[in-house]
C-alpha cells in the first residue's frame, strides 16, 4: 500500500481541528474523507472503505466507544482514537473495544503521522494478522520455528512466555491491554489476574532485555497494558 494511495477517514466534530488534521495529512500525501458524527462515519466506512480511521471519542450523536464496537462487528479497518479524555479506563475501554491505538489531546501531529504510518505498515506487512519473522534491535524471533535469539544467543521460552510474546509481536508498536493479554494467553476466566502478566513480563524482560529494570523493547503503558517496540 503506497502512502499517497491510502484513504483516511477523520471522524471529528470540531470543524477547526478537522480542517487542521485534514490539511496536515493531505500534505503528507494521504487522501482524506471526513465525517462529523458517528452515524455519518459508519456510513462513510461502508461506502468508501477507507484504509484507516482517525476517531474522536467525543461525538455529538453517539459516543466514539459505540462507533468502535459497531465497526468491529463487521470491519477490521485500523482505528486510531483521539480523545481529550485522559482517564485510564476510557483508554483501556477503547482498546478493549477494538481500537488499535490512541492519542490524548493535545498531541503532536508528527506523532499522529508516525502512528498512522506504523499502522498502515503493519496492515501491509502482516496480511491477515500473521507474521513469521520479527526483529527489533538484537532480538530476533522466528514464530513458525519458535526460535528466539538475542544476538547470537538462543533463548529458551516457556509455552506461556512464547504465547505472550507472539501476541505482542502481532501488535508490535501498539499497546495491548491487560484484559486482551490475559484473555488471549490464559482465557476469559483470568481477566482479573493481572499479577500473572507482571510475573511473566518480568520473566520475558530478564531473558530478552539487556537491563530488565529499564526495558527498551517490552514497554509498560501504565494502567493500560504493554507495548512491544516496533521492529519495522
Amino acid at each position: 500500500m503506497s502512502v499517497n494511495k491510502a484513504l483516511l477517514l477523520l471522524i471529528e466534530d470540531d470543524p477547526q481541528f478537522q480542517m487542521l488534521l485534514s490539511t496536515t495529512l493531505e500534505n503528507q500525501g494521504y487522501q482524506i474523507v471526513t465525517a462529523t458524527t458517528g452515524k455519518e462515519g459508519l456510513i462513510v466506512v461502508r461506502n468508501q472503505q477507507p484504509n484507516l480511521i482517525v476517531l474522536d471519542l467525543g461525538l455529538p450523536d453517539i459516543d466514539g466507544q459505540e462507533v468502535i464496537r459497531s465497526l468491529r462487528k463487521w470491519s477490521e479497518i485500523p482505528i486510531i482514537v483521539l480523545s481529550a479524555r485522559h482517564q485510564e479506563n476510557e483508554i483501556t475501554q477503547a482498546l478493549d473495544n477494538g481500537a488499535d491505538d490512541y492519542l490524548t489531546k493535545p498531541f503532536s501531529t508528527a506523532v499522529l503521522i508516525s502512528r498512522i504510518k506504523a499502522l498502515l505498515r503493519r496492515v501491509t506487512k502482516i496480511p491477515g494478522g500473521s507474521q513469521e519473522y520479527f526483529q527489533v534491535g538484537e532480538i530476533k524471533i522466528e514464530l513458525t520455528k519458535r526460535l528466539v535469539l538475542v544476538g547470537e544467543r538462543e533463548v529458551s521460552l516457556t509455552p506461556i512466555e512464547f504465547k505472550l510474546l507472539s501476541i505482542l509481536i502481532r501488535h508490535a508498536g501498539f499497546v495491548v491491554t491487560h484484559r486482551q493479554l490475559l484473555e488471549q494467553v490464559w482465557g476469559a476466566s483470568y481477566i482479573e489476574h493481572s499479577h500473572y502478566l507482571r510475573i511473566y513480563m518480568g520473566h520475558l524482560r530478564h531473558k530478552l532485555e539487556a537491563d530488565p529494570a529499564r526495558p527498551k523493547y517490552l514497554l509498560t503503558e501504565a494502567g493500560v497494558g504493554y507495548r512491544l517496540q516496533d521492529g519495522g
